[in-house]
């Protein structure tokens, strides 16, 4: 399964803004944005107006970037929730969030994005009992995802829970760190959906 495997902290420099990559990390000073607030390579540091197409552009960058998604794929989202009912950016932002590995982020079973969907490849997580490890897997109301039993007592998951549990769970989930599960209970709106993208530039650049 294809995957970006260069350096995260380039793709936030990239941005111009903090997109919590690498987990607790991203909080401290250690953080590259923090040291270096300017786009990497060589021109990195000369400031530039990007047009209409290249904030739009950009947007579309940052949404594959924090999702962890790939250009093929991201299209096949775009295209999956324009066919659907409703507002199409919405439509695509619902679709992301149901992606397995986000949803075991969501859930603090992964202290990164990065992290939760190596532990859905690494066969530790189950969704109604049964093991699941295709990190794109769409998760439906009702669905209980769970680390499997004999991985609980991993000192990786200790590890994980000391950060991730005084993690804010959204609403549409329903979590119980301790013992390392969570359910999903509604499909979620607009409004619990924190993360930082204005999907309408999305929508008007994949329109052209």
């Amino acid at each position: 399964m294809a995957r970006y495997i260069g350096a995260k902290c380039k793709q936030c420099r990239r941005e111009g803004k903090k997109l919590f990559l690498k987990g607790e990390r991203c909080y401290t000073a250690a953080c590259a944005i923090e040291r270096r607030p300017y786009a990497p390579g060589q021109h990195g540091q000369q400031k530039t107006k990007l047009s209409e197409y290249g904030v739009q552009l950009r947007e579309k960058q940052k949404a594959k970037r924090i999702y962890g998604v790939l250009e093929g794929q991201f299209r096949t989202y775009f295209e999956k929730s324009d066919a659907q009912p409703g507002i199409t950016g919405e439509n695509l932002l619902r679709n992301l969030e149901l992606r397995l590995d986000n949803v075991a982020y969501r859930l603090g079973l992964g202290r990164s994005r990065t992290e939760a969907r190596q532990v859905v490849r690494h066969n530790l997580v189950t969704v109604n009992g049964k093991r699941v490890n295709i990190p794109s897997y769409q998760v439906k109301i009702g669905d209980v995802i769970e680390v499997k039993e004999d991985a609980k007592s991993f000192e990786r998951f200790k590890q994980i829970t000391e950060v991730t549990g005084s993690r804010i769970v959204p609403e549409w989930l329903e979590a119980d760190i301790e013992a390392l599960k969570g359910t999903v209970k509604a499909v979620p709106a607009r409004d619990q959906i924190d993360t930082d993208i204005q999907e309408t530039l999305i929508v008007e650049l994949y329109s052209k």
